[in-house]
């Protein structure tokens, strides 16, 4: 068979793929966590033989629509396809991250995909921090929630304080509500690796913390909780 063939091939097998986990989609009942997670599963087993690309390139696809359950079916399979999440680099990272305009998309978005190729060292650290001093908001969240898989134990992460720590430092002063709520996030999952960082970097950015920050993230040190809620973690 020649390459145009095998393209050809693969373009239609994407095609068919992306189509039918649509028609997945809308059949479910909820569109909840519990039941797009069904979906994916069904397609994880479905493609787990497939090649990185063409996994990355089913995922592509879906981000197009950009529609929620498209973006979180898109990012989980590619977090649940090994292949396919060591194979990311800038450009494909950049491009799964097209479009997007809400905290729950720009959350899956950093924490399965833009979080662990940072972590696995696909991605510099330039990228993120220039993530985190975009006038977009929802760079800046992208950039700061991409920490948490640094030390999130669940999400794989063993602790990264220097990295964290630069990129909260280039926000601490930020008031945008998205991002204050990513950054008491970000230095919540911290303080379980290295709360003496953590205290240090409160003492050193007290005065222009938002109070958010301040409350929830003493309130983790002294006691391991914090109050509220705030995007895929708590």
């Amino acid at each position: 068979m020649s390459q145009i063939e095998n393209e050809t091939e693969e373009k239609q097998q994407v095609a068919r793929l992306v189509s039918e986990i649509e028609t997945a989609l809308e059949a479910l009942p909820l569109t909840n966590a519990a039941g797009l997670r069904s979906v994916r599963r069904q397609f994880s087993k479905l493609i787990a033989g497939a090649s990185a690309e063409l996994v990355v390139e089913i995922a592509d696809r879906l981000v197009e629509s950009r529609r929620f359950e498209h973006w979180f079916l898109a990012y989980e399979l590619i977090l649940n396809h090994k292949p396919a999440l060591n194979s990311l680099g800038p450009r494909q990272v950049l491009r799964l991250g097209r479009g997007l305009d809400s905290w729950g998309a720009v959350d899956t978005f950093a924490c399965y995909v833009a979080g662990p190729a940072w972590r696995q060292k696909q991605l510099s650290d330039d990228l993120i921090n220039l993530w985190a001093r975009s006038k977009d908001r929802w760079q800046r969240r992208a950039a700061v929630v991409s920490t948490v898989p640094l030390n999130n134990k669940a999400r794989g992460g063993s602790g990264d304080t220097k990295r964290t720590i630069a990129v909260c430092q280039s926000v601490a002063s930020d008031k945008d509500d998205m991002v204050v709520k990513a950054l008491s996030w970000a230095l919540r999952e911290l303080s379980k690796r290295d709360p003496d960082a953590v205290r240090e970097f409160l003492a050193r950015h007290e005065k222009v913390l938002a109070p958010r920050v301040l409350r929830e993230v003493r309130n983790k040190l002294s006691t391991g909780r914090k109050s509220g809620t705030s995007s895929l973690e708590s």
